[in-house]
């Protein structure tokens, strides 16, 4: 006698639909921790995720990636590194110059509210 799994009461309620359910979500939270965690292998993070452009890293980066685009000979190169290291400069003390005047005018409660929010500014 052959019996069909729906015709089998027991096994049909053995399984609480609570538990399937947390079983279900334990396996899903599983595998996506194990997708970033293989991204996070293959690299995918610092891809999305670039030094800021006025870092020494992120200056390296832009720099490279301007020299392969532009196909730069070596003379080029340096050069266009020496503009870019002057235009670096020149950035750093407008912003450099550029929060003393503002502080300048700021009472010292806004000077700290000011400080808070520049270090909030992503980089």
């Amino acid at each position: 006698m052959t019996t069909n799994l729906l015709d089998r009461p027991a096994l049909a309620r053995g399984w609480n639909r609570r538990s399937v359910g947390v079983l279900v979500l334990g396996l899903m939270f599983l595998c996506g921790a194990a997708a970033g965690a293989l991204a996070m292998n293959l690299g995918v993070h610092t891809r999305l995720h670039q030094p800021a452009f006025d870092t020494p890293q992120g200056r390296a980066l832009n720099f490279e990636k301007l020299q392969k685009e532009l196909e730069l000979t070596a003379p080029q190169s340096d050069q266009v590194q020496s503009i870019l290291n002057d235009m670096w400069q020149y950035y750093r003390t407008v912003l450099s110059d550029s929060k003393a005047r503002v502080e300048q005018v700021l009472t010292p409660e806004q000077r700290e509210k000011f400080e808070r929010l520049l270090q909030q500014q992503p980089r």
